[in-house]
């Protein structure tokens, strides 16, 4: 009896100064001064609650059952938080973004907040928490028994009761003192950092007094461990992956790690140092339960329960201390657990369950005065008892026979179902809501059927013939060997079939079913959460009066809260005065702003209540496209750019080659037109220097000379007439002289002269083709023709030269076309024919090479056109008359 009352003495005491941590954090946070609070390494402790009294007790026994296997209950967290930080990093960012405030909460808000996936989640994690709960409550019990000496069984669960009134008047004090769950449960998370180190060094001490002080030492120790049974390393693949697995879901989706690790989240830095100082903890957590267990297994009679070794082995070597020690670690390991869950589980009761009941059977829906936040508070107060009634109810019912270990996999099963519908949910926006409860319900029900109820045994909950030969007979519906798959390990059968099935469900429904607007959008806003996608919006506050909003929002917030919040709204709308108006940014803050005190399909409903209803504008309706439209739309857009940029490539390798054609003839040309300049020049230079200073000369020779000077004089004329013609005409400064003229003497005239009567080659006309009136500049039109009548005469190569004269029409312009039977213009050269560095051919043929150009200048001037028609079978050229031309035919 002094034992026992040693260690309530000292149970209350610890428990004081818990009490007396979590009210100075609390006062601290309060006042401003608990910056240090949100520091990483406090963060980084309080994830330790995933080290419950499973690990602190039950992985010793489970050492001793099983040898290594209860590595995997530290390797699966491990490869959470270094192979898998950037799923922690988007739910971290997820849940202060939309404002998380639970497991459940992150469910419904992504399936366009359904309060129905909410209330599925939550039943989901209450079921399933239950059977940890009550581990912890076993835990302390067996520990307590252990100091008692065996007390009477009947006093175990008395124990267990009085441990569970403790647990829930803690946890009510400290963990509903907020109602806004964003906000951070200072006090709480501070005592659970306390607890974590606690623990820790409990199970140091012990295993450092089991090393150096039972064994002698390290090499000692490690003889003692090749001598056991634990020394064959036996590894199952399958048993380890299965057990990995389980362990690395439950880490994501147990109700108190996500409280922890996301609600409580303050910034990246604190995941950043938790990713490597967490998987240390647990390796200094794990660094001596082999050891523990072997001693155990060698010192203490056959029997002994190994659940108990690291309390039971320093007892029996008389370090009482030490066992004190070590069950403050174990209490603390159980305590700690307990209370965040059921600060986790009692929030998802009171958003999800008893709030939409209250505001469905409120009369006068969220404006009522009525303080909704007392409503909501003792909502959670009488969650948190309830839960641990449960857990209460479900130990007492289990009576405690299972193995610690054990318990908690079960309870692992339970909350991994989430999984399928929390990965889908924030790295795939075509899941659907009809999925994620699809999903939920078919691996909820085979975990129920094929685990949870066979817990209890045979013939507790489930009749023992059903064990045996299944439902109504169906030998292949048996709990334990579902679609008569047999010889499986049972855990390991219940997470094969409910985890497959979940998923098959999930995926199944979500590819059969089509998305509301509201769920496109906020998955939209999920997945994408690192693009700040949550730029649309989704209310319409026409119907809203603001009073009517800030009632509701004191009753659930609280006046000064309210208050702070309008008053902030106003100013940033400009509005004089407390109110701001209604707009859809406003009711989108406000809605936030609700669920971080009571969920967010909660806060959707209420504030729906008031302004009529959610509505989809436009941008919403084009934001939330099907999927499928969305990636062919896009996959079009890509194709489309892809050929964008390979025409975009191709024209500028096309332009990249013409210009280096064009700067070879720009320096043909410069040469060329240095040539046709000097020599004329030199002709008139020498000519009339002969001129001069020859004496006597025959007046035969004088007129030959001055013939000479006088034709090169023409030419070198001619040569600057084209080149000033072409600056004129490129400066757009000629002036048009319009008139009347018909097409058929415009030809007449270019062909007499650009021939010169000569009859070298054949021109081929239609006359009748050509009466009609033209309206415009007949001189420079007549310029166009007779150029391009001469170089047919200059460069057609054929034997018999024919040139032929066609018009026609074409789009519904009046076209002339100048064909030849020649070998035409080589394909390479027909892209710049019309630049003025051109030369159409490498012939002697005289000219500076300018025609063309000109031709171009002037048609562009006249409102016609002019290019060369390849695939004629001979050079071709097309003359598109100016609009303003024949009115009617002669």
């Amino acid at each position: 009896m002094t034992a026992i009352n040693s260690l309530a003495a000292i149970s209350v005491a610890y428990v004081l100064m818990l009490f007396a941590v979590a009210f100075v954090a609390e006062q601290a946070a309060r006042r401003g001064r608990g910056a240090w609070l949100s520091s990483p390494i406090i963060y980084t402790l309080s994830l330790s609650i995933y080290c419950t009294a499973w690990t602190f007790y039950g992985a010793v026994g489970a050492a001793a059952r099983s040898g290594f296997e209860y590595l995997t209950i530290y390797l699966g967290p491990s490869l959470v938080l270094v192979g898998w930080w950037w799923v922690l990093r988007k739910l971290v960012r997820i849940g202060r973004s939309q404002r998380i405030t639970s497991v459940a909460d992150l469910i419904s808000s992504r399936y366009g907040k359904s309060n129905l996936l909410g209330v599925g989640v939550t039943l989901l994690a209450v079921v399933g928490t239950t059977p940890y709960i009550a581990l912890q409550l076993q835990s302390v019990t067996l520990s307590v028994e252990v100091f008692a000496d065996a007390a009477p069984a009947g006093d175990a669960p008395l124990t267990a009761f009085w441990v569970a009134v403790g647990l829930a008047i803690f946890t009510v004090i400290f963990g509903t003192r907020n109602l806004d769950a964003n906000e951070r449960h200072h006090g709480v998370v501070m005592a659970i950092a306390v607890e974590a180190i606690v623990k820790l060094a409990a199970l140091l001490a012990v295993g450092a007094f089991v090393v150096w002080g039972v064994s002698g030492g390290i090499g000692p120790t490690l003889e003692r461990i090749d001598a056991s049974s634990l020394g064959q390393w036996q590894v199952s693949g399958g048993r380890w992956a299965g057990l990995m697995l389980l362990s690395a879901a439950a880490f994501l989706c147990l109700p108190r790690m996500f409280q922890v690790m996301v609600v409580e989240n303050d910034n990246d830095r604190q995941l950043h140092m938790a990713a490597w100082a967490f998987p240390l903890y647990l390796m200094l957590m794990s660094l001596f339960i082999v050891p523990i267990a072997v001693v155990g297994l060698d010192l203490l009679p056959a029997g002994s329960n190994p659940d108990l070794f690291v309390l039971t082995v320093p007892l029996s070597q008389g370090q009482n201390g030490l066992a004190m020690l070590s069950f403050l670690g174990g209490f603390s390991s159980a305590t700690s657990m307990v209370i965040v869950a059921a600060i986790a589980l009692s929030t998802m009761v009171s958003n999800h369950i008893v709030m939409p009941l209250w505001l469905r059977w409120r009369a006068g829906g969220a404006s009522v005065s009525g303080d909704v936040r007392n409503v909501v508070l003792l909502s959670r107060r009488l969650s948190i008892a309830g839960v641990l009634a449960l857990g209460y109810f479900y130990y007492s019912l289990s009576g405690g026979g299972e193995a610690l270990s054990v318990i908690g996999l079960i309870s692992f099963t339970g909350v991994a179902q989430v999984l399928p519908a929390m990965l889908g949910g924030i790295f795939w926006r075509g899941a659907t809501r009809n999925g994620a409860l699809a999903g939920l319900t078919v691996g909820f029900a085979v975990w129920l059927y094929t685990l949870y109820l066979p817990s209890f045994g045979p013939g507790t909950l489930l009749p023992a013939s059903l064990f045996d030969n299944g439902p109504l007979g169906i030998g292949w519906l048996r709990p334990r060997a579902l679609f008569g798959i047999e010889g499986i390990d049972p855990l390991l059968h219940a997470v094969l079939w409910s985890l497959s099935l979940n998923t098959v469900a999930f995926f199944a429904v979500s590819l059969t079913s089509f998305p509301t607007p509201l769920e496109r959008l906020q998955g939209a806003q999920f997945v994408n959460i690192g693009r700040a996608a949550s730029r649309t919006r989704r209310w319409s506050g026409g119907a809203a009066q603001s009073e009517d909003l800030m009632v509701m929002a004191q009753r659930i917030l609280g006046p000064s809260d309210a208050q702070a919040l309008f008053l902030r709204e106003a100013r940033k709308q400009g509005v004089s005065g407390l109110l701001p108006d209604p707009t859809p940014e406003f009711l989108e803050a406000l809605e936030r702003e609700l669920s971080g005190s009571v969920g967010a399909a909660t806060a959707h409903a209420m504030v729906s209540q008031i302004v009529g209803g959610a509505s989809v504008s436009v941008e919403d309706l084009m934001a939330v496209a099907d999927e499928t439209a969305q990636m062919m739309e896009y996959s079009a857009r890509l194709e489309t750019q892809s050929h964008e940029l390979t025409r975009t490539a191709r024209q500028l390798r096309e332009a990249n080659e013409k210009l280096t054609r064009l700067s070879v003839q720009k320096d043909a040309f410069l040469s060329q037109i240095s040539h046709e300049l000097r020599t004329p020049m030199t002709s008139i230079r020498a000519f009339s220097e002969i001129l001069r200073d020859a004496e006597g000369l025959a007046a035969q020779d004088r007129i030959r000379y001055s013939s000479i000077i006088h034709d090169e004089a023409v030419r070198l004329t001619r040569l600057l007439d084209d080149l000033l013609d072409l600056s004129v005409l490129e400066n757009g400064q000629v002036s048009l002289n319009l008139r009347r003229a018909q097409l058929s003497e415009l030809l007449d005239r270019a062909v007499a002269s650009a021939t010169h009567g000569e009859t070298g080659m054949t021109i081929r006309r239609n006359l009748a083709s050509e009466a009609f009136w033209l309206h415009t500049d007949i001189d420079r039109l007549a310029q166009v023709c007779i150029n391009l009548i001469a170089n047919a005469r200059k460069y057609c190569d054929a034997p018999q030269p024919v040139l032929e004269i066609r018009v026609g029409q074409s789009e519904g312009r009046t076209v002339v076309d100048f064909i030849d039977n020649g070998s035409g213009v080589a394909q390479d050269q027909q892209d710049v024919i019309f630049e003025k560095f051109a030369r159409v051919s490498d012939r002697e043929a005289g000219g500076a090479g300018l025609g063309l150009a000109i031709c171009r200048q002037i048609m562009a001037r006249l409102g016609g056109d002019i290019s060369y028609l390849p695939g004629q079978g001979g050079g071709a050229f097309r003359v598109v008359l100016p609009q303003d031309q024949a009115l009617a035919a002669q």
